[in-house]
């Protein structure tokens, strides 16, 4: 247990940490020794947390690529709070082999996630973007739009994002289905949405949004074969983890017209090569990994990954442990 915490070093590579509530920057500085800030704007490789973990003694964690070997001489290390809710890309074994508790913010950025996934789905079908640029360079185009109403939207993962997805969509007259492998019923019954197997909203969705977590099982699911079940003229939406898809065959499967669309916020790689191939195509929607980028999402994972961080710190019980 540590008293008095002036003496540790913590380590923020969140980088929206405080953005919006510049209260937590100074609440953070003021209750411990250090603190030092991503440098990069971007998630740190594992070759570069290797570099600098050693020094500190806690690290309020983004997207960073925390495997083992970046925690190999990470000897002072007693807490990685994760600034989100995915522990995809943390080696929790290392960590736990470590004595290093791993926390998360379940939650928090739910209701952000949720909005931006409608809000790609609202630009995907009525070609927001396109239409947006093309005005600027004074054409006046005349694009086809879909709406939502009477379409059925699948919701892959019914977790707190998806269950914040159908509610948002309960006023826009569409037909709800959703998959999770221990879905809340009563919600469901309550938010007048579907449950029902994979293959089926697969097949029938004219929308399909992805909100699994990365596991082994899911690694990679949507492949081709993936693909070339769902309904043709179909968008797919990912606000989840970029691993989720394989982008070569979805780069395929627009290209031949089988999906319409798609959106993305999420990628294998992030982030992404300018030259990426599915950037070049104008029905596909580009975000950078920005769904919980609100300011309503950036202060509750702030506030819950500070709180958690400095508890284990003292010796004390974290809200929101993970391992």
């Amino acid at each position: 247990m540590i008293t008095d915490l002036s003496f540790c070093n913590i380590l923020v590579t969140a980088t929206s940490y405080g953005k919006e509530n510049p209260n937590l920057i100074r609440e953070l500085e003021a209750q411990v020794g250090r603190v030092e800030y991503n440098p990069y704007g971007r998630p740190l490789t594992s070759q570069e947390l290797a570099g600098i973990l050693p020094a500190f003694d806690g690290m309020i964690a983004g997207l960073d690529f925390i495997d083992k070997s970046a925690l190999q001489d990470a000897r002072r290390l007693k807490v990685i709070a994760r600034y989100g809710v995915g522990v995809d890309r943390v080696d929790l074994q290392a960590a736990q082999h470590s004595g290093i508790v791993v926390t998360n913010t379940p939650g928090a950025n739910s209701v952000s996630v949720a909005e931006l996934a409608i809000g790609l789905m609202l630009g995907l079908s009525r070609s927001i973007p396109q239409s947006s640029a093309a005005t600027k360079n004074g054409q006046w185009p005349r694009l086809s739009g879909v709406c939502l109403e009477g379409k059925t939207v699948g919701l892959l993962g019914f977790g707190s994002i998806g269950k914040q997805v159908a509610r948002r969509l309960s006023g826009f007259d569409c037909t709800l289905m959703a998959y999770d492998i221990a879905p809340d019923l009563e919600f469901a019954s309550q938010n007048q949405v579907q449950i029902s197997s994979m293959e089926n909203i697969i097949a029938r969705a004219d929308f399909l949004s992805l909100h699994l977590p990365v596991l082994p099982e899911t690694l990679g699911l949507v492949d081709a074969r993936f693909l070339a079940r769902m309904k043709r003229g179909a968008y797919l939406i990912n606000t989840a983890r970029g691993e989720l898809v394989d982008e070569t065959a979805l780069y395929e499967a627009l290209v031949s017209g089988h999906l319409r669309g798609a959106a993305l916020d999420t990628y294998t790689k992030e982030p992404p090569d300018p030259t990426y191939p599915l950037f070049s195509l104008p029905q596909v929607i580009a975000m950078p990994h920005a769904g919980a980028h609100s300011d309503s999402a950036t202060n509750r994972m702030g506030c819950q990954a500070l709180k958690d961080c400095l508890a284990v710190l003292r010796g004390e019980v974290p809200d929101f442990k993970v391992a």
